[in-house]
C-alpha cells in the first residue's frame, strides 16, 4: 500500500513521467457511453490521490472514489472536497448504493494476490452495478506479456523539486516484484531518499475473464489502450 512520502510526490512524478488523466478519462467516458449513453455516476476503486476522479467528475454527473491507502485519500479528499471519497478495500467494499459505472485504473486491480481476490472484487463490483451498467478495468501486465527483469528510470524537475525515480521488476511465483528508488531534493530541504516494494499480481487475460464472467459480467477485451496493457470492459 502506498505510505506518505509516496502520496506526497505521487502526481508530481506521472505529471513529469507525461501520464495523461484527463485523455484516459475521456476514452473511458467515450466507451462506457457507446454501451450505455446515459450513464450519470461513477465510482472510481483505488482513487489513489484523484487525478482520474478529477476529470471523471467533468464528464459524469456524480462521481465518488473509493481508496485503501489513508495518505492517498486525503490527498484525493484536499483535491476533490465536493467529492464522496470512501476509504475501503474493493475486496470487501459495500457503500450501500449502485452506480452507472464501475472504473479501477492504473493498474491497480493487480495489487490482489489472488484470483479468488480478482474474484471476490469483482463479485463486490458487480453488486454495486446500476442495471445495465459498465465496469472498466486497467489491468497490471498479462503473465504472457511481463517484461521480466524490466528496469525503468525518470527524472522529473517540477515546482521546484527534483525527483529521480528508478524501478526493478522480476517475476517472482504468479507476481511482479517492483523495487522503486526515489531520490527527492529541492533548495529548502536538500536531498532525501526512500524505496518502496510492490508485489504486484501476473493474472492472464483468462484468468480476468473468468473472474468477470463468475461475477455475471459481460466482458470484452480492447488491447490498443494504456501503451499495450490494454483495457476491460464488461457490462451487466
Amino acid at each position: 500500500m502506498y505510505g506518505a512520502e509516496l502520496a506526497e510526490i505521487y502526481d508530481l512524478v506521472h505529471r513529469g513521467r507525461g501520464k495523461d488523466y484527463r485523455v484516459e478519462a475521456e476514452q473511458v467516458a467515450d466507451l462506457v457511453r457507446a454501451r450505455m449513453p446515459g450513464a450519470r455516476s461513477l465510482l472510481d476503486l483505488a482513487c489513489g490521490t484523484g487525478q482520474h476522479l478529477r476529470c471523471f467528475a467533468e464528464l459524469f454527473s456524480e462521481v465518488a472514489g473509493l481508496e485503501l491507502s489513508e495518505p492517498m485519500l486525503a490527498v484525493a479528499r484536499a483535491r476533490l472536497p465536493r467529492v464522496r471519497c470512501h476509504q475501503g478495500d474493493m475486496r470487501s467494499f459495500d457503500l450501500g448504493r449502485r452506480f452507472d459505472v464501475i472504473t479501477c485504473m492504473f493498474g491497480s486491480i493487480g495489487y490482489l494476490a489472488t484470483t479468488r481476490e480478482l474474484a471476490d472484487a469483482l463479485r463486490r463490483v458487480a453488486r454495486h452495478l446500476s442495471p445495465g451498467g459498465a465496469v472498466v478495468v486497467d489491468p497490471w501486465w498479462f503473465s504472457e506479456n511481463f517484461l521480466d527483469g524490466h528496469v525503468s528510470a525518470d527524472v522529473v524537475t517540477l515546482e521546484g523539486r527534483t525527483v529521480t525515480r528508478v524501478s526493478h521488476s522480476a517475476r517472482e511465483g504468479d507476481a511482479s516484484r517492483m523495487q522503486v528508488h526515489y531520490l527527492v531534493a529541492d533548495a529548502a530541504s536538500g536531498i532525501g531518499h526512500f524505496s518502496e516494494t510492490h508485489l504486484i499480481s501476473l493474472f492472464s487475460r483468462a484468468q480476468y475473464e473468468s473472474a468477470f464472467a463468475a461475477a455475471g459480467l459481460d466482458v470484452e477485451y480492447l488491447p490498443e489502450f494504456q501503451d499495450g496493457r490494454g483495457l476491460f470492459i464488461a457490462t451487466a
